[in-house]
């Protein structure tokens, strides 16, 4: 299978692309922005485009999502022309308001942010026009590398002693790129064998969470790493901020019809951030004699 993989640099690209290079069966080509034409994938012939997330569209600039959302038309034009399946991945935050009770796939986001409008007619026009599409609502995605990791950004402030302010009212699922990496190829796999389980599809990591209890945890956890590693470091603190005065804002995703349809269970975000701890600790640990890096 060859997947053409737009936005490179992206965090959930650099994790494609490790996943990738684990598969035989599976071949990347990685392009550095959105915008391509019908020529370029009559050309190259992939079996699927994935456009990344826009990570965090209500803290950006509206001129950012704009120009994100016309280099999605762009890209859908182009698959339409070549019959390419097409793989967006959103943010939970076009559910800009939230939800009580967790948020089910068949339920269309109505954010009042008119930037975040654009955004929601682009899947409307991917859904009326499109058939073979995945449009993928993410969990905010965490990484030790690349663009809109957050965990990487974390750690650095907190090593450089800064403190790192982060809202407690606000519940989401923090959800691992890597995850999110293996799951997308997993379902494109199975599309690619004849299953017709295109649509709309929510995946994000277990348990609900503030960002300021998952930058907590993270901050504890490199604390304790640092200490098994002999090192004393003078971490910055974590300050909690309120947006919501009256009842916190929850941003739940149910991933029920993702696990129903391809078999894709959530990971547990407490453990993969873990593993990446481990994997930061590891790297920052000075070679044997005779090792070398792999």
């Amino acid at each position: 299978m060859k997947l053409l993989i737009l936005d490179a640099g992206h965090c959930l690209n650099l994790a494609l692309a490790r996943v990738a290079h684990r598969r035989s069966d599976t071949e990347l080509v990685i392009e550095p922005g959105i915008a391509i034409d019908a020529a370029y994938l009559i050309e190259l012939r992939p079996d699927a485009v994935i456009i990344p997330p826009l990570s965090a569209p209500m803290e950006i600039e509206p001129a950012a999502v704009v120009s994100h959302g016309e280099g999605v038309d762009i890209v859908l034009a182009a698959c339409r022309e070549t019959d390419t399946p097409l793989v967006w991945c959103v943010s939970d935050q076009l559910y800009q308001d939230g939800f009580d009770t967790p948020i089910d796939e068949h339920v269309i986001p109505a954010p009042r942010d008119e930037s975040l409008r654009r955004l929601i007619a682009i899947g409307d026009r991917i859904r009326s026009s499109h058939p073979r599409h995945l449009i993928v609502r993410l969990g905010p995605l965490f990484a030790l590398e690349g663009g809109h990791a957050w965990l990487s950004g974390v750690i650095d402030s907190l090593m450089g002693g800064e403190d790192v302010r982060a809202a407690q009212d606000v519940i989401f699922c923090p959800t691992s790129a890597d995850a999110v990496a293996m799951a997308l190829i997993g379902m494109l796999h199975q599309l690619g064998c004849g299953s017709a389980a295109w649509g709309a599809y929510h995946l994000a990591g277990t348990e609900p969470v503030s960002a300021y209890t998952f930058t907590t945890m993270v901050r504890t956890q490199l604390s304790t790493r640092l200490e098994g590693l002999g090192e004393q470091v003078a971490l910055g603190e974590v300050k909690a901020l309120k947006h919501h005065h009256d009842q916190p804002l929850r941003r739940v995703l149910n991933c029920r019809r993702v696990l129903e349809a391809f078999g894709v269970h959530q990971k547990p975000w407490r453990l993969e951030v873990g593993r990446l701890l481990d994997d930061w600790c590891h790297a920052r640990q000075p070679l044997e004699e005779g090792d070398a890096h792999p």
